[in-house]
């Protein structure tokens, strides 16, 4: 007996609105657990971009304490220059530092203070950021140097909070998708159960297992496309929404959104993959479902 598509869809539908709450919740349980997935994709990718562009503009700062004498200023100046490891180094007084102070403290903090407190600074390129370690530990606890400061900490500090967020966006998505897989498995069941004697009749007159089995397995496969649809759109709209579809430009290099910007075609693939994982959901849940408790 030959499976048609048309017989195959028609039977597919009418079982999923006979138990269209048990197939909303799945394909809504679907849909969230794959937007997680999506996300946390998305997140992974920005996250790696940032960090490759911050990497590559690592500055080093040398603070220069506030009593220390010109001369021990000018020795750290010039071993810095001598340093292999730095390509360009520039001086700042502390009254650039103090007026710097000016606009990124909070104006109590800084009314209490004085020009007399803030630090002169050498602010350096590196030939290689990674080299940033073995600048700080040539010139911490040098005379007349109180601290010396490098995004590297920033940037790893960074990395973990996305890597925290990461592997919590995944096991949520991971239990959910089991959830989903658990409630399309039980949609079927309940389908094959309420259609088990028009089964039977159908072995009778001599309908092939696949005949049988066809409809029940495009159940699940619809339940889990329709979830990945809605998680596909999510995840477009957190690209949009975050601005993550805004490439950084020279008014906006200094965002952190603009540098995790991702192409048309990361996204794209982050889409597909949510799309296939959702069709597999479905189709490896009704399968089970078959497999247990259809008896053909």
């Amino acid at each position: 007996m030959a499976v048609s598509p048309t017989y195959v869809t028609k039977e597919a539908t009418t079982n999923l609105w006979r138990n269209r709450l048990m197939t909303t919740a799945a394909i809504l349980t679907v849909a969230v657990s794959l937007a997680l997935v999506g996300s946390s994709l998305l997140l992974k990718q920005g996250a790696a971009k940032a960090t490759v562009q911050w990497q590559n503009k690592v500055d080093v700062i040398v603070w220069v304490k506030p009593t220390a004498p010109v001369a021990q200023t000018t020795a750290v100046g010039s071993q810095l220059r001598q340093s292999p490891y730095i390509q360009t180094c520039q001086f700042r007084s502390q009254r650039y530092d103090y007026n710097e102070a000016r606009t990124v403290v909070a104006p109590d903090e800084f009314a209490a203070t004085t020009l007399a407190d803030y630090p002169s600074s050498y602010r350096c390129t590196l030939v290689d950021p990674s080299q940033a370690p073995a600048v700080y530990q040539q010139f911490i606890g040098q005379p007349g140097v109180s601290e010396v400061s490098y995004p590297g900490q920033q940037i790893k500090t960074m990395q973990s909070v996305i890597h925290i967020l990461q592997w919590v966006f995944l096991s949520v998505a991971i239990v959910l998708l089991l959830s989903a897989s658990v409630l399309i498995f039980n949609t079927i069941r309940m389908a094959i159960f309420a259609r088990r004697r028009e089964v039977a009749v159908m072995k009778l007159v001599g309908a092939t297992n696949w005949f049988i089995r066809l409809p029940f397995m495009a159940e699940g496969l619809i339940q889990g496309l329709l979830g990945a649809v809605m998680a596909v759109l999510v995840v477009l709209g957190v690209y949009w929404g975050l601005g993550l579809d805004v490439q950084k430009t020279a008014a906006n290099q200094s965002s952190i959104i603009a540098q995790m910007a991702l192409s048309g075609w990361e996204v794209s693939s982050t889409c597909i993959a949510v799309a296939v994982v959702g069709v597999a959901v479905g189709v490896v849940g009704s399968y089970l479902a078959v497999r247990r408790f259809l008896e053909v």
